[in-house]
């Protein structure tokens, strides 16, 4: 009984090292300059408009795109259980704040964090990008910079949405699993 609960404990605290190292590299963001800024889809109100968390998201993409850090935006998501299109109310709240259509592009088949990546990767090939800026919440920095580093993207940088919510005391522990199987994935 000592030795399984020894495990356990072990467990748990190499757990949650992993979780602590998750957030503190998620918080770092890295700037530098990329061909495309990527940013995954998340909540639509019910009115259509990206949620908070997701207006966050685009904020932090908006003020590197103004800062001229990289002249495009990919906006990535699907139809979620709302019923609007996330990359299309993405692009409308970007072009609302003054961001021209021709440098947002839609990505509305980005159903999880690996279809868009890959659909980064491929519409990047595509146009002989090289480099992408991933800008998301801070717990989903690093396996969205994994999913698209296997995908063949090189991410250059990186910018974490500064929305902070008692939905992330879920999320992180979330992510850190969800990070461990997509490292552990072939």
């Amino acid at each position: 009984m000592r030795k399984l609960l020894l495990l356990c404990l072990s467990t748990l605290a190499v757990f949650l090292l992993a979780t602590a190292a998750l957030v503190l590299a998620g918080l770092h963001d890295r700037l530098a300059p990329a061909d495309v800024i990527v940013v995954p889809g998340n909540t639509i109100a019910i009115d259509g408009t990206p949620s908070p968390r997701l207006q966050a998201r685009l904020d932090a993409a908006l003020a590197q795109f103004q800062a001229h850090r990289a002249p495009r935006i990919l906006v990535s998501g699907a139809t979620g259980k709302e019923g609007f299109d996330e990359a299309a109310s993405m692009a409308r709240y970007l072009q609302s704040r003054g961001v021209p259509a021709s440098a947002i592009i839609e990505d509305n088949q980005g159903w999880t964090t690996d279809a868009t990546a890959c659909n980064a990767a491929a519409l990047m090939r595509t146009h002989g990008w090289k480099t992408a800026m991933v800008a998301t919440q801070y717990f989903h920095v690093p396996r969205f910079r994994l999913a698209l580093a296997r995908a063949g993207i090189d991410v250059s940088a990186n910018v974490h949405a500064a929305y902070f919510e008692w939905r992330d005391l879920y999320s992180i522990p979330r992510e850190t699993a969800g990070y461990l199987v997509y490292y552990a994935k072939p």
